[in-house]
């Protein structure tokens, strides 16, 4: 082999095996925001197969248990590629060090990655490279072993207060659900302790899914329940509470809504979501003026006390509502989470979005499917 043909293999070589380890110390070991294009690369193709294997023409239940697999086939993903890669790229180094040829220099890449020594290096360059490439492939199994407690952890906490919000809620989640039960048990006041949960919720949200990004794609175990939707429930809530019902405004309602939307931009911006900066009540959101007397009428029947002035509770109502709506429309797409129908006030028919902008009923058969 020429010189010049061993240097660019020499090349190639250090400059895959630098981009493992780049990705593997951002994706699992960075404390902050970070885009790694390898790993967005895999992220895609793993994704592009699930989408093939989840068609908007499927039943929801069906989707949602075939993307419950997503993050941990993706979590596979990352080692096998970044294996995969570390193997070409020390079969590259190993061929510039002089192996006497392609099926040797992998032989000896294959051996010292997995430490299984079935091959012996010859000359003191191989050897060293052979160390050098066992310690990088024990790295990346520690890493990976290291990440998923960190990660799991994350994800208990995260979906402890979702499965708490079926107490107050229901399952699906819904607003009125929240303002109906705090109504039953005679005391508005106890939803100062859920606003104050949720707003420390969105804080750690807004940590966690930013810096461990797979999280967005760990769906909520519990059948019916998104966390998505457990959020929008929660932000709608203490809206309606804030702008329609007849009780004084909660200081700590509108810090929740404030801690909720400004977790939703950090996601938006690290998903390049788009959204309005400077949101006031002449942009459009998804709920509508129908939907919202429908909700409103729903809870005048429960008993929740209610403005006579519906006019300016709406008003009310997208003022708040504008600050997240844009957002979380994205999200419920983008992860494939059934949306909330307002029209059917105190049921558990959802909407599932077929794209951004269509959506398709969910039926009472298929939420108990």
């Amino acid at each position: 082999m020429s010189v010049v043909a061993r240097v660019a293999l020499g090349v190639v070589g250090v400059v895959l095996a630098v981009l493992v380890l780049d990705a593997a110390v951002r994706t699992f070991l960075l404390p902050r925001v970070a885009k790694v294009r390898l790993s967005t690369w895999i992220a895609r193709g793993v994704g592009r197969v699930f989408g093939l294997l989840t068609p908007a023409s499927q039943p929801y239940q069906r989707r949602d248990r075939v993307l419950s697999m997503y993050p941990p086939t993706l979590l596979l993903g990352y080692q096998a590629s970044w294996l995969v890669l570390t193997l070409v790229a020390f079969a590259c180094l190993f061929g510039a060090a002089g192996t006497s040829s392609a099926a040797r220099a992998f032989e000896l890449s294959g051996s010292s990655l997995f430490t299984l020594g079935t091959t012996a290096a010859v000359g003191g360059a191989q050897l060293v490279l052979c160390y050098v490439e066992a310690g990088i492939g024990l790295t990346l199994l520690a890493l990976l072993i290291a990440f998923i407690p960190t990660l799991y952890s994350a994800f208990q906490r995260r979906e402890i207060s979702v499965s708490r919000l079926n107490v107050r809620a229901g399952v699906p989640a819904t607003p009125w659900g929240i303002l109906e039960i705090a109504k039953s048990v005679e005391d508005f006041a106890l939803l100062d302790e859920l606003w104050r949960e949720w707003e420390s919720w969105f804080i750690e949200v807004g940590e966690t899914h930013t810096t461990l990004t797979i999280l967005n794609f760990y769906r909520t175990p519990i059948r019916g329940q998104t966390w998505i939707g457990s959020a929008t429930a929660v932000l709608d809530a203490a809206a309606l509470y804030n702008s329609a019902v007849d009780l004084p405004a909660s200081p700590t309602a509108g810090l929740c809504i404030r801690s909720g939307w400004l977790t939703l931009r950090a996601l938006a911006d690290y998903f390049r979501i788009d959204y309005p900066l400077h949101p006031d009540r002449a942009h459009r959101i998804s709920v509508t003026r129908e939907e919202f007397e429908i909700v409103l009428d729903h809870l005048e029947r429960s008993g929740v006390p209610i403005l006579e002035d519906h006019s300016a509770a709406w008003r009310d109502y997208v003022g708040w509502r504008v600050n997240y709506d844009a957002i979380l429309e994205d999200l419920h797409v983008r992860f494939t989470c059934p949306r909330l129908d307002w029209r059917i006030a105190g049921t558990e028919a959802l909407v599932e979005p077929s794209n951004r902008r269509g959506t398709h009923h969910w039926t009472s058969e298929e939420t108990s499917a």
